[in-house]
């Protein structure tokens, strides 16, 4: 009995001697292999127990592949999960659109200045409310035609950027257009000679540094012989004014702008005005002087805003300075820096380096007098009404008589002065025991014919 019972004891060591080598992949069966032999039965109960780990042992290669089938259907499910995101968010899309604005079209001058949007967003009721389109003979169009924007640009820049004060100077500008139809007046009206010969011209210069002209307009006072005569008649003073100054834009071009000028930039369409007192008393004030001074203050400073680029006062008396100091106190800084008083008309060319040689030698230059290169406005022949010296205080103050030759109207050097732009101290334009009149906008009245931009703040 002995030996049988050792038998299979001997048998169950062995038994549990085989799984105790695995205890370590299996650690969960460890308490059924350390058991120590005892009853048989015992051992044949815990028989069964071993077989599992058995067979775990068979089937343990089996977990590579299903590891890679595990990544390989995670990585199907994630392209799966990405696919169905995709749909989703295009389905987002499509289902919840957020508006799109429209691309502003606008030109970039329109987008970059409100302002000047604004006011291109008026013309229309501005031309319809003047009856009249046209400004310094450009017809206003549209914000895609450039000599329309670079004029609004103008109108904007007087007013300072104020869009309703620019819309009420366009419309007084443009039916005062309508009513005096300066272009007519610069194209063929005809003015008395012995009113305004010598008085006025037009001159151009090539700046070599820009390759651009640079427009002037000389106004000659000395060369006024009767005060009276040449003042008396407010309405047609004003016409000769306005179509001088007509002529002078005509030279700047402004309707061949192809290109639309900065806002807050240097401004090409602008001139130069030269006022020449030569032999000009500012002792008194004549009181037509004085009308036609405040006229032309008035209508330039409505019809020709931003035209002014320098205004030179030359062979201006010591003693009116203090003109100069008197303004400062009512025009803004940016006007007064655009006057430039000259004691000598002859340093006058000084200001100009680039060009100063093709200015009248009268001014400092090697250039031609201006009756000879300047040009003027429509003059013709006139009978100088007779004035007998009791009833004018002095015969010398009246014009000397223009023969009445009949033939057509004359222009420019038939019309200006001999030789000279001004007359000379030994033959002065005023008699020399009667005290001269100011001129129309001698420098107590140096706004007379200045731009807008001259106007007080």
């Amino acid at each position: 009995m002995e030996k049988v019972q050792e038998q299979p004891a001997q048998t169950l060591s062995e038994t549990a001697e085989q799984p105790a080598e695995r205890v370590v992949e299996q650690p969960q069966d460890s308490a059924a292999t350390a058991a120590p032999p005892g009853d048989s039965k015992e051992a044949e109960t815990e028989k069964p127990a071993e077989v599992a780990p058995k067979e775990d042992s068979k089937e343990a290669p089996a977990p590579p592949p299903a590891a890679t089938t595990a990544a390989t259907a995670d990585d199907a499910n994630s392209d799966i999960i990405e696919e169905v995101k995709d749909k989703a968010g295009a389905n987002t899309q499509v289902a919840d659109p957020k508006p799109q604005e429209p691309a502003d079209t606008r030109p970039s001058y329109l987008v970059n200045n409100a302002a000047l949007s604004q006011f291109f967003d008026r013309l229309a009721p501005i031309v319809e409310k003047a009856g009249h389109n046209e400004m310094w003979g450009v017809p206003l169009k549209d914000a895609q035609d450039a000599p329309t924007v670079n004029i609004m640009i103008k109108f904007l820049r007087a007013n300072e950027g104020n869009v309703k004060l620019a819309e009420e100077q366009l419309v007084k500008a443009l039916e005062w257009r309508k009513k005096m139809n300066p272009l007519a007046l610069a194209e063929s009206a005809a003015f008395p000679s012995s009113k305004f010969k010598g008085l006025g011209y037009i001159t151009t210069y090539r700046d070599p540094t820009t390759e651009k002209n640079v427009v002037f307009t000389w106004n000659i006072y000395g060369s006024v012989k009767n005060v009276d005569l040449t003042f008396g008649n407010l309405e047609e003073f004003i016409k000769w004014r306005v179509a001088l100054m007509e002529l002078a834009i005509r030279e700047l071009r402004l309707e061949s702008a192809t290109s639309v000028m900065d806002y807050n930039g240097e401004d090409p369409y602008q001139m130069i005005q030269v006022h020449d007192y030569q032999n000009v008393s500012f002792i008194r004030m004549n009181p037509n002087i004085r009308a036609a001074s405040r006229e032309t203050i008035e209508v330039f400073s409505t019809a020709y805003p931003e035209l002014l680029k320098e205004k030179y006062f030359v062979n201006l008396p010591v003693v009116m300075g203090w003109v100069f100091t008197a303004l400062k106190v009512f025009l803004s800084k940016n006007t007064i820096r655009k006057f430039h008083p000259i004691t000598n008309g002859v340093n006058l060319a000084r200001e100009f380096t680039t060009f100063g040689e093709e200015i009248p030698k009268t001014y400092g230059g090697k250039g031609d007098v201006l009756a000879d290169s300047g040009r003027t406005v429509t003059l013709q022949d006139d009978k100088a009404p007779e004035t007998k010296p009791e009833e004018n205080g002095n015969a010398s103050q009246a014009p000397e008589a223009e023969p009445a030759s009949g033939n057509p109207a004359q222009t420019d050097a038939t019309n200006g002065p001999a030789k000279d732009d001004a007359p000379k101290n030994d033959k002065p334009a005023v008699p020399t025991d009667t005290k001269t009149d100011a001129p129309a906008d001698a420098p107590a009245n140096t706004l007379a014919d200045a731009p807008a931009d001259s106007r007080p703040n």
